[in-house]
């Protein structure tokens, strides 16, 4: 079979909370097609002329709420996964470790078989189908070359949805109203690429998973849903699927901003959230749900928005890859 080496591959980080690490970060993040799939030239001008000079100082405001002793949660998240098993890596698709350098180094290492694990449990183009574009463009000159395996997602899997499900058992413990289960959001047209011959509107994927769902980003989160809801013995009344962190109203919906307030309007005291989109606590879990939303859903009427820690260094990455 011959020896294999893992690399775990997160979305990125910047090396500080500088408005100057935050500035390079982000434009290398943006300036990405998969990312922001408009022409090249309308991209690099929105990008490098509006969105980075604008949003960098922001921003490094928000990695400075976020920054530990230890420095970028997702990279020591990151870290505590690979640290404890000789042939697996740690990489970026944005920023440190680069996942170029590491593919490079794990070729000079001689390794018969690489896995590509991203840590996104869901697919999409943007975040796995970026990862697979880079490995593809890094690696196709290779001779001899390796056998390479992507984990294309994992949202299914017993090793990912029961250990997140214990994490969600444990935060209601002491009762709740309801359950929202948040995901990343996606620029519609972006969900709409990955299958143009459906309507994600009206596929049914919200009641029920389809034909095309595995690589459907909106199919795979509802699915998510139901399968953790599933394992927590939750009716369908209990619980509800949003989307966050979304930039205009073409983002794929529900908001959990606005699912919050819809909640807290209608008399809901107490509220879990979890968000399983993401293995590892960050900005947009930390800060946008644990500061952000929580001071939403109180002003709103709420008394307590309660937030689930993502499994972070105690994903089982070894279980998932023996599903």
């Amino acid at each position: 079979m011959g020896k294999r080496a893992v690399i775990l591959v997160n979305v990125g980080t910047p090396g500080s909370p500088s408005v100057k690490d935050v500035r390079r970060y982000l434009s290398e993040f943006l300036n990405d097609p998969k990312v922001i799939d408009i022409p090249w030239l309308l991209r690099k001008l929105l990008v490098n002329l509006i969105i980075v000079p604008f949003r960098a100082p922001r921003s490094a405001s928000l990695y400075r709420r976020l920054w530990t002793d230890k420095g970028s949660p997702l990279l020591v998240h990151l870290n505590s996964l690979v640290n404890r098993n000789e042939d697996w890596y740690g990489a970026m698709r944005y920023g440190n470790p680069s996942l170029a350098a590491v593919l490079h180094h794990v070729r000079q290492k001689g390794y018969e078989r690489i896995t590509v694990f991203p840590l996104y449990p869901q697919y999409a183009g943007s975040t796995t189908g970026s990862v697979i574009e880079l490995v593809n463009r890094v690696t196709v000159k290779w001779e001899p070359k390796p056998d390479i395996d992507i984990v294309k997602h994992f949202y299914s899997s017993p090793a990912f949805i029961r250990p997140m499900a214990d994490r969600i058992r444990a935060a209601s413990e002491i009762g709740f109203d309801r359950i929202v289960f948040s995901y990343h959001s996606l620029p519609l047209s972006q969900v709409r690429k990955e299958h143009p011959s459906c309507n994600p509107g009206t596929c049914g994927c919200d009641e029920h998973m389809t034909e095309h769902g595995t690589m459907c980003y909106r199919a795979a989160c509802y699915e998510t849903s139901r399968l953790l809801a599933e394992e927590l013995g939750l009716g369908k009344d209990k619980y509800l699927t949003a989307f966050q962190s979304r930039f205009s109203k073409n983002w794929l919906g529900p908001f959990t901003d606005d699912t919050l307030l819809s909640l807290a309007r209608a008399g809901a005291k107490r509220v879990v959230i979890a968000a399983p989109s993401f293995t590892a606590d960050c900005l947009e879990t930390t800060v946008e749900i644990g500061e952000e939303y929580r001071k939403l859903f109180i002003s709103a009427g709420g008394e307590d928005l309660i937030v689930v820690p993502c499994l972070n260094g105690d994903l089982d990455v070894r279980g998932i890859l023996n599903y």
